[in-house]
């Protein structure tokens, strides 16, 4: 059987891409690679703006569900954690264990459609508490995917230490790359991505 690869790329902005001029963020170069590389998909880019893990978990699965109804091998990637680790007033959006339970309540949901996951780490941002609080966040992730079997890439310390990221978000609104950020953020998920790419079953 010809395999017919669907990827759903779910998340908040920096899934979606956003600053970056040619409209493909991390999400898309990943894309590209995997076609340069002989594997095309059909991939949905789900990312949608100053939304939260507690908005993204009342879409996500109905909004995947409907892309992956065909295909032989159906596929999510998964990344959030900047909005919730924003500070509204003195306190987060979302706590940082709802924010993991979250994580932890759509890794079920996939593993009962079938459906295999990658999870990708929040990145760091200009401002050095907020990145310090999603680094938290990258830590308890890390956990939820190991306890779940599922696939976790941390980027979030690699790219605070990567000055074309963080000179790109300096420049831009303190949250969203330019191009080569968003080039950098994918090259470092490249190998992990092709991996799981690679496994089957």
């Amino acid at each position: 059987m010809t395999r017919d690869l669907r990827i759903c790329f779910v998340g908040d902005s920096l899934v979606a891409g956003v600053g970056d001029p040619v409209g493909l963020g991390w999400a898309g170069r990943l894309a590209a690679r995997a076609f340069a590389d002989g594997l095309p998909s059909t991939h949905y880019n789900l990312g949608v703006r100053r939304e939260t893990s507690a908005d993204i978990v009342g879409r996500w699965e109905d909004e995947c569900a409907r892309r992956l109804r065909h295909g032989t091998d159906l596929r999510v990637v998964l990344c959030f954690g900047v909005n919730d680790a924003t500070h509204e007033g003195d306190r987060p959006r979302v706590a940082p264990e709802r924010s993991a339970a979250n994580l932890a309540a759509m890794l079920d949901r996939a593993a009962a459609r079938g459906w295999r996951v990658l999870v990708v780490s929040p990145p760091p941002v200009a401002d050095p508490a907020h990145s310090a609080r999603t680094a938290l966040l990258d830590e308890d992730f890390a956990r939820v995917c190991r306890t779940a079997g599922v696939p976790y890439v941390s980027v979030h310390r690699s790219l605070s230490e990567n000055a074309v990221w963080m000179r790109e978000v300096a420049l831009g609104d303190g949250a969203h790359p330019g191009a080569d950020g968003y080039e950098e953020y994918a090259a470092l998920l490249d190998p992990h991505w092709r991996a799981w790419l690679a496994a089957s079953g």
